[in-house]
């Protein structure tokens, strides 16, 4: 059976890259040696696996990363730390005319 893994690195510069891969291992070991010159990660390496996500199909992978692509880093840490509080909190509408928020 094959997998398909969502997964976040930690960049030497602190910043956070999300990607998808059907071999986390290998895909991180590329990341890592910096196989293309012209990736976001190949000038920020070392870089630390923080969190991945295992996905029996494709399309569930691909619904999740991009859905992480577009959190904030404070989200995508919250998620790192797997503080599901904070992800709800950070989660949360706070638009002024959201449903909550009116009287």
């Amino acid at each position: 059976m094959k997998f398909y893994y969502v997964y976040i690195l930690r960049c030497s510069d602190n910043s956070l890259y999300t990607g998808i891969t059907s071999n986390i291992e290998k895909r991180f070991s590329e990341h890592q040696e910096g196989k293309l010159k012209n990736a976001y990660t190949f000038s920020r390496r070392p870089l630390k696996l923080e969190f991945y996500q295992e996905f029996m199909e494709p399309e569930q992978a691909i619904y999740f990363e991009k859905k992480i692509k577009k959190w904030s880093k404070e989200k995508k840490e919250a998620l790192i730390r797997k503080d599901f509080d904070m992800l709800q909190i950070l989660s949360e509408c706070r638009n002024a005319t959201h449903f909550k928020y009116k009287s």
